[in-house]
């Protein structure tokens, strides 16, 4: 791993860990429930955690079927916490979603063909990445959230492409043109723009 990749990595894990604290003073602040603050502080837990493993352990951690399955946690935690923020009735069917898609990776992960794994991790993604997408901006549209909250959206446009590539690095496949060495070059800078482009969003949306 190059020595600018643990740079990037270790500025993402910094941005993770800020905020992280402001999510939760904005949580011990509010007197409304704010659960949704849970499920985002569990998407930069992990993506701290998977940032100081690669740091650690350079990109052939992501050899380990574990480390894809827990990696799967930092779309599901956003994705449910927008829905339980933002569209609440929904949350009911979100959450056991995200609990069997889980279940169905770990499952396939360590006992299935590579082909059916990677067939339910894209599944998986694409509907936590099109919720990510696509909530922020209907919301930011209605006046819900200020307009910055749309680069939350980019955010889950950004690393749902590099999970995506990984899982068919995975298979043995190739996505489009994401061969691996450029997948495994963009991989640092994708999660720095991820983590940046969330935290402005949500920090926008906290001081709303």
């Amino acid at each position: 791993m190059p020595i600018v990749d643990r740079v990037i990595l270790l500025l993402t894990g910094l941005v993770a860990i800020y905020l992280l604290w402001r999510l939760f003073s904005h949580k011990k602040q509010s007197t409304e429930s704010t659960r949704y603050d849970l499920y985002y502080m569990v998407s930069f837990a992990v993506l701290l955690v998977a940032g100081l493993l690669l740091i650690i352990f350079t990109y052939s951690a992501l050899e380990s079927e574990l480390v894809v399955i827990v990696a799967v946690l930092i779309p599901a935690g956003l994705a449910v916490g927008l829905v339980a923020e933002f569209a609440p009735a929904w949350e009911k069917v979100m959450v056991p979603f995200a609990l069997a898609g889980l279940i169905a990776i770990a499952i396939t992960a360590f006992t299935g063909p590579a082909q059916v794994g990677t067939i339910i991790l894209a599944c998986v993604h694409a509907v936590f990445g099109l919720t990510i997408v696509i909530l922020p901006i209907v919301v930011a549209a209605k006046g819900k959230a200020p307009g910055a909250f749309v680069l939350v959206s980019v955010g889950g446009a950004v690393i749902s492409l590099g999970g995506m590539a990984l899982a068919f690095l995975k298979s043995g496949r190739q996505l489009l043109f994401f061969t691996a060495d450029l997948t495994f070059t963009l991989l640092a800078p994708i999660l720095l723009v991820m983590a940046l482009a969330y935290t402005w969003g949500l920090m926008k949306k906290m001081a709303a």
